[in-house]
């Protein structure tokens, strides 16, 4: 009896305890319901002027149509908040320094970094210096973005995970999040500058001009052929840190981490080569990819002045509701990231007897103004941090000195409203004339109109140098300080290539120009160039009568025509008598004659193979400097000083110059077998076999919402994209990275939008139980071609005064 009454008494308590289990994920999933968005109905707005429709498709993306470009604003805002508001709050904090208030002392060391530009407080004074109808449109969106969140019958499921409220947006917020564009397409010019500084100080005049080249062979310009510049000689002998290998955890860093994060392609074909007599544009921007993903599809619909307008494209949710990357109609146009030279690091002279005082190059001393930012640490007390800001910028330590940021982005000319005259870009001219006003991170601008015009020119403000060599690549002292930026060029200054003679043009963030309007960019960390030689070289293959499909098609090109020459290196290392004389050496070889297609997909084994030996040569060669440059900046690197350096080593191979062998090497095919042998150790580890090291199980996609990280690994995958195995690298058309990559793809011929072609890692909410939250990702990872207008309207939400 006492035994049925214990069994009865557990039987109860364990139907109590999943009935308890049940109803907190009800709970949960209600609570998760709750914050979903409105798609259907009506939505009173008492500040319209007029109403405004929101239709969606099946996967979510709206049409937004109105008779006032104000009231389309409001909309959009109110649907962004709804879809994205965490994605939002997180940008606007990024560029602010304020993600420790809700993620505490983990983020605290990025806000201090970031609060040291107080961009928010540059946004506030941008707000107030706005004119009134930028202005009125702004705060009209901001008003939808609050309406939106206050009109969810949940807050944002994150901030239940974060335990927190969101925080109502300001006009300033939109600004901010436009700058947190700068951290992410400019943030590595400071460390940058710091490598280079560092090896310039490690290294003769006749080292640093081998080590760091101003082009490659790669390089494909938009005004010639290739570079006119004259290879440096190899010098005697090497610097003293070279060819000291990093140890196993830094080796690591170097061969995966860093060599990852460069990316951009954008083209234009000419009326002269399409098929319908349009310019066709094709674009994809290459950013570190996450759940929602970067960009919001969309399209706008509204009276102008010659009837209606049509916009249809990107926009980044949060910033100026206006169209980013898309077709007005009449033109199309895209970006890639420029890296240009657009910061100063200056030397701060500072002495005993002027206390608190600074000089910078040959100015007179200065008092830095002070400013006590207060940054909200959750759980914890706020921490205070003293920002000193000079004439020319504010002032961070590194490696024991002082300097003066002096960057663009902290000018008044860094941020404006500008992009909304794209609206009425009519014409290719026209639209060359808008990009050399925006106040964006200055971007590769290509363009083309519906009459076969096409252009590219740089989007974003230019800084005047007038010194025009690569000093400014280096830290700035009182001896060279006159090579420092000052003032800006005026649009008409801008440099612009217009209707070339092959009907083509391409960007892939190397250098773009040959001839002398090079200076007005600057180098600020020029790819290689191999990804744009090969967009080059694929356009100019498919010759006349192109269509959208076509130019779309070249973005998921993953030819390995970078690495082929070094896998060429590779057999003809291993043929060499007695070079193959271990059983993993010749597994090594036989895979490389045997499983190379050429290509980097998803199965590819030798292609992961050959470029192990590349970035574990980096190692063997800069890994050592790169542990000094780390302790400089956290961000600092030999690559990142140059990424020609696989020309560099290239010509090394080459030569077999005596005085660059690392003398723990008898000759250099030695060092090349120990590189070898590390790739094999490396790919080796616990028993697996040579041949299961396929590319794919490196380039494995890890593509999830920001939150996830904070969830048990059991709960991960519900805010993760699928871990699917990736085709693509970089240097090659179709970039792809674990979390870094294409953000969209685009193909569109301005006028021609039915026909245009787009996909995209993401989808258009960022909440998990949305229809819409992963919808098109299996066609971003297969490269289907997808029509870039929405489909069929399945949802309809009707904005009444």
């Amino acid at each position: 009896m006492r035994t049925h009454t214990v069994k009865r008494y557990v039987l109860w308590i364990a139907m109590g305890l999943s009935a308890a289990v049940v109803l907190l994920l009800l709970g949960v999933f209600l609570l998760l319901r709750g914050s979903l968005a409105r798609l259907d109905g009506i939505q009173h707005a008492p500040a319209l002027t007029a109403g405004v429709t929101v239709t969606r498709d099946a996967r979510g993306v709206p049409v937004i149509s109105g008779v006032n470009r104000v009231d389309i604003a409001y909309a959009t805002g109110f649907i962004q908040a709804q879809e994205r508001f965490f994605q939002m709050d997180l940008m606007r904090r990024a560029a602010a320094g304020e993600l420790a208030e809700l993620f505490g002392p983990r983020a605290l060391n990025l806000d201090k970094a970031h609060r040291l530009h107080r961009f928010r407080a540059r946004a506030e004074q941008a707000v107030r210096n706005m004119a009134p109808a930028e202005r009125q449109l702004l705060q009209r969106y901001v008003d939808g973005i609050n309406d939106g969140l206050d009109d969810l019958r949940v807050r944002p499921f994150e901030y239940g995970l974060v335990q927190t409220a969101p925080r109502h947006w300001v006009a300033a917020d939109s600004l901010l999040v436009l700058w947190a564009m700068y951290f992410d397409l400019q943030g590595n010019l400071e460390p940058r500058e710091l490598a280079r500084g560092w090896l310039k100080e490690h290294s003769s005049a006749g080292q640093l001009a081998f080590l760091l080249p101003p082009s490659s062979s790669w390089d494909a310009p938009l005004d010639a052929d290739a570079i006119d510049s004259p290879a440096a000689p190899i010098p005697a002998t090497a610097p003293s840190w070279w060819g000291r290998a990093a140890d196993a955890g830094a080796r690591k860093l170097a061969a995966i981490d860093h060599l990852d994060f460069v990316g951009s392609n954008n083209w234009a074909l000419a009326g002269s080569r399409s098929a319908s007599g349009a310019a066709i544009i094709a674009d994809d921007m290459h950013l570190g990819l996450r759940l929602p993903n970067t960009w919001y599809r969309v399209v706008l619909q509204f009276p102008d002045a010659h009837g209606s307008r049509r916009m249809v494209g990107l926009m980044l949710p949060g910033a100026p509701p206006f169209i980013a990357v898309g077709s007005n109609g009449h033109v199309a146009w895209g970006f890639t990231n420029s890296y240009g030279d657009y910061l100063d690091l200056i030397a701060a002279e500072q002495a005993p007897e002027r206390p608190g005082q600074v000089r910078l190059g040959h100015a007179d001393w200065e008092t830095p103004a002070a400013y006590q930012e207060r940054i909200a640490v959750r759980g914890q007390p706020d921490v205070v941090l003293t920002v000193r800001e000079s004439s020319l910028g504010p002032l961070r330590e590194a490696g024991g000195r002082t300097y003066a940021v002096h960057w663009v982005a902290h000018a008044p000319q860094a941020i404006n409203f500008n992009a909304a005259r794209m609206e009425a870009a009519d014409t290719l001219d026209a639209a060359l004339g808008v990009a050399a006003s925006m106040g964006l991170p200055a971007q590769n601008f290509v363009a083309g109109d519906d009459r076969g015009n096409i252009g590219w020119t740089i989007a974003g403000p230019l800084p005047r140098r007038v010194q025009h060599d690569n000093t400014a690549t280096f830290p700035l002292d009182a001896a060279n300080s006159a090579a420092g930026w000052n003032g800006w060029l005026t649009p008409d200054q801008y440099p612009r290539v217009r209707n070339p003679a092959s009907g083509q043009l391409a960007t892939a963030n190397s250098r773009q120009l040959n001839g002398a309007d090079a200076a007005l960019i600057g180098d600020g960390g020029f790819d290689l160039g191999a990804r744009t030689r090969q967009v080059r070289d694929d356009l100019s293959a498919l010759g006349k009568g192109i269509d959208e499909r076509h130019a779309y098609g070249v973005g998921l090109d993953d030819r390995a025509v970078f690495l082929s020459p070094w896998r060429q290196r590779l057999l003809t290392v291993l043929q060499a008598p007695g070079a193959a004389d271990t059983p993993a050496r010749r597994e090594f070889l036989r895979l490389l004659q045997t499983t190379w297609s050429g290509r980097a997909s998803a199965d590819a084994v030798a292609y992961r193979l050959t470029r192990g030996f590349l970035y574990a040569l980096y190692d063997q060669l800069y890994g050592g400097a790169d542990l000094a440059l780390r302790q400089l900046d956290g961000g600092a690197s030999m690559a990142g000083a140059s990424a020609r350096w696989p020309q560099v080593l290239a010509r090394l191979l080459d030569e077999h110059p005596a005085g660059w062998l690392p003398a723990r090497f008898p000759d250099w095919q030695a060092l090349q077998l120990a590189t070898i042998d590390m790739v094999i150790a490396d790919l080796s580890k616990n028993g697996k076999p040579l041949a299961a090291a396929t590319w794919g199980q490196r380039n494995t996609a890890a593509i999830a919402h920001p939150i996830a990280a904070s969830l048990p690994s059991w709960l991960r995958d519900w805010l993760s994209a699928p871990h699917d195995m990736l085709a693509g690298d970089n240097n090659m058309p179709r970039v792809a990275g674990p979390a870094f990559g294409q953000s969209e793809r685009l193909a569109v011929s301005p006028g021609r939008e039915e026909l245009g072609i787009f996909n995209m890692p993401g989808g258009q909410s960022g909440h998990p139980l949305s229809p819409f939250f992963l919808a098109g990702h299996d066609d971003w990872v297969n490269g289907r071609t997808v029509p870039l207008l929405p489909g069929a309207a399945r949802y309809s939400l009707t904005f009444v005064k």
